[in-house]
């Protein structure tokens, strides 16, 4: 609003005019009265400004004003007065209003978001990492490596699943070597340690005919052994999926049994310690590409120096290849090896499992099968029929024959390693077998209801009944 003052000496009148701030000065007075100022104005006086409010909470402003004696007072440029002063808070912008909400609430999902990947992905990742391991260091494989490399442990990685774990296929992202990954259970019992050495002692070896353990991991509850992968995969594929994998040849068969003997001769008498592989059977056994045997998987595997003897152990491995001496010493030696590798002899010349049914549902055992046509003289209708009489007699009763006294069920009446070698070259003849008035499979029998501890327990598998202890741990 704008409000014009007059006053006129002359006569003695005061006039007061209002008008809203954009109009010019109305001829209609607001108030006009007769009064003599010169009684009231009697000295020096100042024009300033007073208001009251009343009983209301308000408040008033002068943005401009002008004075004048004599003259009238000069008009005011209502654009360049100032604006008024806010009355209460700034009014908020709607877009803040919204969008500063929305935002922050953003914001603190992605970091809650973020967290919580964070612990997930250690979570995932999380090893179990003891001291005593350090020296161990070169043998043990970071958890996320085998992770990323087998995609997650995804079953189109999968390999295959034994009564001791799942093995799954991958490739180590900076060395592109082709690795094969197998996860088995443990607890943290006292000879884990131990057991970790022996892996990472494992891993030294170098033959032709073993599949080179290249190290571990260890989780909560879980343990990775990391070993080369063979692209053909495992010989018992060839000898009972013929729907898949093709017969495999005489000529074949034979050369897959030497390579593994050659390789058990390593361990048991070429290298730096004793080895005793403790699990010898067809799926431990892996073609490479060029279709070599190798024997493989050493998670059972125990070690001692040469010159000393064996100590006892809980009993591991799987019916059918047991030796029936380890129920009473519970002592895994050279020998137990010897026994399974007789009867894996004759696995892969007979294409039988250790324990098969006959056609009336009964349950043989493959050395009692093939003892029974070796006192008939009919050793040769025990080689697999999938060869259709395609095989050289002479090797395969050789090699039947050195099954059958390998698998013998006393210790002593079993070649070692190295006579074994001797005798599938033909460097030296093959002793006559001597006949047996008790059976292999009385002494099967007596093997699986006597003399086992409480600690073996019995595992379902694919092929057959498995025995192992509860824990990993030699």
């Amino acid at each position: 609003m704008r409000v014009w003052v007059d006053y006129d000496a002359a006569s003695i009148r005061i006039n007061v005019t209002l008008a809203p701030l954009s109009l010019a000065k109305p001829a209609k007075l607001l108030i006009s009265a007769v009064y003599n100022l010169s009684s009231v104005l009697t000295d020096m006086a100042y024009v300033g400004f007073s208001s009251a409010t009343g009983s209301f909470n308000s408040r008033h402003y002068v943005l401009g004003w002008s004075f004048a004696m004599d003259v009238p007072a000069p008009a005011i440029d209502i654009t360049k007065l100032p604006k008024l002063p806010r009355e209460g808070p700034k009014a908020r912008s709607k877009v803040l209003e919204i969008v500063f909400p929305i935002a922050s609430a953003a914001v603190v999902f992605c970091l809650g978001t973020a967290i919580i990947l964070l612990m997930r992905r250690r979570t995932k990742y999380s090893e179990l990492r003891e001291d005593w391991e350090v020296e161990f260091g070169p043998h043990r494989f970071p958890y996320k490596d085998l992770h990323r490399t087998t995609e997650g442990f995804r079953n189109k990685n999968l390999l295959g699943v034994g009564g001791f774990g799942r093995v799954y296929e991958g490739v180590l992202p900076i060395s592109d070597l082709d690795i094969a990954v197998k996860k088995v259970s443990h607890n943290l019992s006292q000879g884990m340690k131990e057991f970790i050495a022996e892996v990472a002692s494992l891993g030294r070896l170098q033959h032709r005919n073993l599949v080179r353990l290249l190290g571990y991991c260890r989780r909560k509850g879980e343990l990775l052994l990391v070993y080369e992968y063979m692209s053909n995969g495992s010989l018992d594929k060839y000898l009972y999926d013929q729907d898949k994998r093709p017969t495999l040849s005489w000529p074949q068969r034979f050369k897959i049994i030497k390579d593994i003997a050659s390789g058990l001769l390593y361990l048991h008498e070429e290298w730096e310690k004793v080895v005793i592989h403790r699990d010898i059977k067809s799926s431990n056994v892996l073609l490479d590409s060029g279709m070599n045997g190798r024997l493989g998987d050493f998670g059972l595997a125990r070690l001692y120096n040469h010159g000393t003897d064996p100590q006892s152990t809980h009993v591991v491995g799987t019916i059918g290849y047991l030796a029936p001496e380890l129920a009473r010493t519970s002592m895994a030696t050279p020998l137990t090896d010897v026994f399974a590798f007789g009867t894996f002899i004759l696995e892969v010349t007979c294409g039988r499992r250790p324990i098969f049914q006959d056609a009336i549902g009964s349950q043989i055992m493959l050395v009692d099968w093939v003892l029974e046509h070796w006192r008939g003289g009919t050793l040769a209708y025990t080689v697999d029929a999938n060869l259709h009489g395609d095989f050289i007699v002479s090797e395969a009763c050789l090699v039947l024959e050195l099954g059958l006294m390998c698998s013998h069920p006393f210790v002593n009446a079993r070649p070692s390693m190295r006579q074994v070698e001797q005798f599938l070259s033909k460097e030296v003849p093959l002793p006559e077998l001597r006949p047996t008035n008790m059976s292999f499979h009385m002494l099967a029998l007596t093997t699986q209801n006597q003399g086992f501890d409480s600690y073996v327990q019995s595992y379902p598998s694919s092929s057959m009944a498995s025995i192992s202890t509860t824990s990993l741990a030699p």
